[in-house]
């Protein structure tokens, strides 16, 4: 399995309303982060779709090494100087 680019080495917060979908980058290369601008084309990654339940703030992972996509869960402050 390949390993995604790191993005970021911090979340992107993003105001979503209920019933919003977009789709996530999980492979790191998109310009348009924490979203899809079809970069992925070629690789073995696809976008996550995520619809939003309720209108809130949003913590999108961009470092791509969460435990639960699309979200941050801390996972960029142990990345390692290589990463």
């Amino acid at each position: 399995m390949s390993i995604p680019l790191v993005a970021g080495t911090k979340p992107t917060i993003v105001k979503l309303k209920k019933d919003e979908t977009v789709y996530w980058c999980s492979c790191g290369r998109s310009q348009t982060q924490p979203f899809c601008d079809g970069s992925h084309e070629g690789t073995d990654f696809q976008p996550l779709e995520f619809t939003a339940p309720k209108e809130d703030d949003y913590y999108f992972c961009t470092c791509k090494r969460t435990k639960s996509p699309p979200f941050c869960d801390g996972a960029h402050k142990t990345l390692a100087q290589d990463d």
